[in-house]
C-alpha cells in the first residue's frame, strides 16, 4: 500500500522533532503536526525559560554579595516586563530554529490539531494523510486538582508570562516544579510561601538532600507549610484566599499550582483505534516504543516513563534507528540518569537514593561532606553545600552521587559519566581535584560517614 508518508509524527517537542529529523536523515519521507508552539514544554514553558528565570531570581543575592567584594552596587530595582519579555524573544528564536532544522531535514510541518480515524490514518483541519507508521510525541500537560475556585489558579504555563509581577504568591505543590517557581517568586521579591500535601517536598530524591533543601530554602525566606491541604479558592477584590483543611484562610496576589502533569492525550482518538493506555492517560508502550497497535508508536512524557527532555530525545534516537535502519540500537537506560533541580541551591543527583541503595547493595558505604562555599567566607551568606557519595561495599563501585549547592547540575553531569562507565571509590580517590571548587570534594572524601 502507498501512504503519504512513511512516518507522521503528532507533537513536535524535543522527542518528537528528534525522531522527525533522525528518521528523514535515515531517508524516510516524515511530517509533524503541532497544536501549539515549536519546541514543546521545555523551549516554550520549561526548562528553559524557567532556567532563564532562575538566573534572573539570583542576582538580587549576587548584588547584596557584591559588597564583600569590593563592589558598590546595589538592587534599585527590578522590572517584571522586561525579564519577561527578553525570555518570549529567546523562545520565539529557538522556535525559529527547530523550524529550520526540520526544514533543513526535509520534514513537512503541519500547525494545527490532529486526530487519528484509524491506525494509518492522520486527520486534520488542512487535509488528512496517511501514514505506514505514526508516532505520538505530545508531552504532558499541568493538571490542578479539581476543587472549588480552580479556576482562580495559575499552572507553570501562565507563570512565563503574567502581566505583573506579584508581591505575595502562594505555590501549591511538592514535585520540583514547586520548588524552582518558589525559588523563582521569592528571588524576584514575592513574598512566598510553598504548601505541600505530604510531611517533606521532593518525593522520590534521597532523603538527605531533600531535608537539606528546606532548611536552606527557609534561610532564604521561602515560608515551608508541609502536611497542608487546600480545600477551596476564592478571588475577593483583586486577591485570592485560600482556605485550609484545618480551617486557615491564606491571602495571596498569586495562586500557582504545580500539582503533577498528565500526558497529553486528549482529542487524539487513541483509544477509538484500539491504543492501549494506562488509566492516567500514558500510552503503553514496548521496548521499541510500539503501542498495542503495532503502526503507531509513542515516547516523550506522553509515556510517564521519565519526563525529562534528554531521555525523549535518547528515546527519539532508538526509535528512528529502529525503523529507518539496519542497526539494533541498543536499549534506553533508565538506570543513573543525571539529573538537576533548580532551586536555590541547586540540586544534582545521580543514581539511587540512599534509601533504595540501602536495600540494593547491602553493604553499602556513604560518604557525606557539608560545608560553606569558599564565596560565602566573604559574602557571609549562611547558605551550605551537601555532597554525598553512595559506594558498594563489596565492589568498591561508586553507584550514586548527590549534591546540593552552586552549579550542583554542572558538576553532577561529569560524575554521572563516572558512574555509567562504572567507576570505583578508588578511581575517584586517584583523581586529582581541582582547587579551590566544590567539585574537588567529590574525589576527596576519605572517611565513611555511616
Amino acid at each position: 500500500m502507498s501512504y503519504d508518508y512513511d512516518l507522521f509524527v503528532i507533537g513536535a517537542g524535543s522527542g518528537g522533532v528528534r525522531a522527525a529529523r533522525m528518521s528523514a536523515a535515515y531517508g524516510a519521507t516524515v511530517a509533524v503536526a503541532e497544536d501549539t508552539y515549536l519546541g514543546g514544554t521545555c523551549v516554550n514553558v520549561g526548562c528553559v525559560p524557567k532556567k532563564l528565570f532562575v538566573y534572573g531570581s539570583h542576582y538580587h543575592e549576587d548584588f547584596a554579595d557584591a559588597q564583600a567584594f569590593g563592589w558598590n552596587v546595589s538592587a534599585k530595582s527590578f522590572e517584571w516586563d522586561r525579564l519577561r519579555d527578553n525570555k518570549t524573544q529567546e523562545i520565539l528564536r529557538l522556535q525559529g530554529i527547530y523550524q529550520r532544522l526540520l526544514d533543513d531535514a526535509g520534514v513537512t510541518t503541519h500547525h494545527g490539531t490532529a486526530h487519528l480515524a484509524d491506525e494509518h490514518t492522520v486527520v486534520m483541519e488542512q487535509g488528512i494523510f496517511s501514514a505506514e507508521r505514526i508516532l505520538v510525541a505530545t508531552g504532558s500537560w499541568p493538571t490542578v486538582p479539581d476543587i472549588p475556585g480552580r479556576e482562580h489558579v495559575i499552572t507553570s504555563n501562565e507563570a512565563f508570562y503574567l502581566d505583573s509581577f506579584p508581591s505575595k504568591v502562594v505555590v501549591v505543590g511538592g514535585g520540583y516544579i514547586a520548588v524552582e517557581f518558589a525559588g523563582i517568586f521569592a528571588g524576584l521579591g514575592a513574598d512566598t510561601q510553598l504548601l505541600y500535601r505530604g510531611p517533606l517536598f521532593l518525593r522520590g530524591f534521597d532523603e538527605g538532600v531533600r531535608r537539606f533543601v528546606a532548611a536552606e530554602l527557609e534561610k532564604k525566606g521561602i515560608e515551608l507549610s508541609f502536611d497542608t491541604n487546600v480545600v477551596r479558592v476564592e478571588s475577593s477584590g483583586g486577591h485570592k484566599v485560600l482556605e485550609l483543611s484545618d480551617g486557615q484562610r491564606i491571602e495571596a496576589d498569586l495562586v500557582m499550582y504545580a500539582t503533577g502533569r498528565a500526558p497529553k492525550v486528549e482529542g487524539l482518538g487513541l483509544q477509538d483505534v484500539g491504543v492501549a493506555m494506562a488509566d492516567n492517560g500514558a500510552i503503553r508502550v514496548n521496548e521499541h516504543y510500539q503501542s498495542s497497535v503495532p503502526s503507531i508508536y509513542a515516547l516523550g512524557d506522553v509515556i510517564d516513563r521519565v519526563q525529562l527532555t534528554p531521555v525523549a530525545i535518547a528515546e527519539a534516537m532508538h526509535l528512528a534507528r529502529h525503523l529507518f535502519t539496519e542497526q539494533a540500537p541498543a536499549p534506553v537506560a533508565y538506570e543513573n540518569i543525571p539529573t538537576a533541580v533548580f532551586s536555590q541551591p541547586n540540586i544534582g543527583t545521580v543514581g539511587p537514593t540512599e534509601e533504595v541503595a540501602r536495600e540494593r547493595f547491602p553493604q553499602l558505604q556513604v560518604y557525606e561532606s557539608e560545608f560553606r562555599a569558599l564565596k560565602h567566607t566573604l559574602s557571609g551568606r549562611d547558605e551550605r553545600t551537601l555532597m554525598k557519595l553512595l559506594v558498594d561495599g563489596a565492589s568498591d563501585r561508586v553507584v550514586a552521587a548527590h549534591m546540593v549547592g552552586l552549579d550542583a547540575g554542572e558538576i553532577i553531569q561529569g560524575i554521572g559519566v563516572a558512574i555509567t562507565a562504572g567507576a570505583s571509590k578508588a578511581d575517584f580517590d586517584d583523581t586529582i581535584g581541582i582547587h579551590p571548587t566544590s567539585a574537588e570534594e567529590f574525589v576527596t572524601m576519605r572517611e565513611v560517614a555511616r
